[in-house]
């Protein structure tokens, strides 16, 4: 069973797509613009599930990373 919420690869002009059960919450562009995109979709304590691998997935690149690939 994959994690609820998928930090994509960065992207080449920087930036990471958050997506949440499929639905794309947003380009993030740090770990602050990552929590509230998940503040938004209800999660109010996200910061404290960033290292949790059963509710995010950093896919394509080190978590935390956010620079241009």
């Amino acid at each position: 069973m994959s994690a609820p919420i998928v930090v994509h690869r960065p992207s080449p002009t920087g930036g990471r797509r958050v997506t949440a059960g499929g639905e794309i919450l947003g380009l993030a562009y740090d770990d602050h613009d990552l929590t509230e995109f998940l503040r938004r979709a209800g999660l109010s304590d996200g910061e404290r599930i960033l290292d949790d691998p059963q509710w995010v997935e950093w896919r394509g690149g080190r978590a935390h990373q956010y620079q241009a690939a």
